[in-house]
């Protein structure tokens, strides 16, 4: 993997902007180069921080046949790993978690010395937004994971369905007045259980509530050198913002054609 940006020659002066500066040598294929690279910001630890990592077509569509790993590589594979490891937390929509089939997030050796140094648990907790908690409990990701998963949901959930959560193991939390997940209150809940670092993998209904409500801080955006059409949506789909919001760019890594960029507010 190589860095497009900022440009090698610039690090050896030029600290990276939301982390440790960068070697222009650094071989980004290490499990630890590469999580320098993404790093939380350094006020991360005391304010939280939601990062969103998706994967987009270049023509624009997050998914083919209706998920998104067609469209994904063993680079973008690595980045997802690396950027799950730095996590406190992993905020999902429940259509994603049905139609990605996924699991509890595992502890990798790689990682273990920095996330004990940063006091965080073997691996990241998976936190499920669902207002109806439409969900299968029998799955791994609510019945075995290495940490409790959490399921955010509004106050008028259906008790038997809530209920149906705790006794499989999970933890529900309350993050809305309604029906619904208000998206700066789940950021603040989350926080408030110590979860400061949060990576959002969307999906892309999800990933649209929280911009409109401006609380997406930094954005993970892979894009694969792969053309799609058809009518798939985008990395975001749902309520738009009142005006256009600007990102400023952090870095451009590259390998196999495919683009790892990342983007923050401010």
């Amino acid at each position: 993997m190589r860095r497009l940006f900022p440009p090698p020659e610039t690090l050896r002066t030029t600290p990276a902007p939301n982390g440790p500066a960068a070697s222009p040598e650094a071989d980004l294929d290490t499990p630890e180069s590469l999580a320098d690279a993404y790093a939380y910001p350094a006020g991360a630890d005391g304010l939280p921080w939601l990062r969103a990592n998706m994967v987009a077509s270049l023509d624009g569509a997050a998914r083919h046949d209706g998920r998104s790993q067609p469209l994904s590589s063993e680079a973008d594979m690595r980045v997802f790993g690396v950027l799950r490891a730095l996590a406190d937390v992993v905020v999902v929509g429940a259509e994603t978690v049905r139609q990605e089939g996924y699991r509890p997030a595992r502890a990798r050796e790689a990682f273990a010395a920095r996330r004990a140094a940063a006091g965080q648990p073997p691996a990241a907790v998976i936190a499920v937004v669902s207002a109806r908690l439409d969900l299968d409990f029998s799955l791994p990701l609510f019945t075995s994971p290495l940490v409790p998963t959490l399921v955010l949901t509004g106050a008028a959930a259906p008790a038997d369905r809530v209920a149906e959560a705790e006794k499989a193991g999970a933890r529900v939390v309350v993050a809305g007045d309604g029906a619904g997940v208000e998206p700066a209150r789940a950021k603040r809940e989350l926080a408030a259980l110590g979860l400061r670092r949060m990576l959002t993998e969307g999906g892309p209904r999800l990933l649209a509530q929280f911009a409109a409500a401006g609380v997406i801080d930094e954005l993970c955006l892979t894009i694969a050198p792969l053309l799609t059409a058809g009518d798939a949506m985008r990395i975001m789909n749902g309520p738009g913002v009142a005006e256009p919001v600007r990102l400023s760019p952090v870095s451009i890594l590259e390998e196999d054609g495919f683009l790892f960029t990342r983007y923050t507010r401010g």
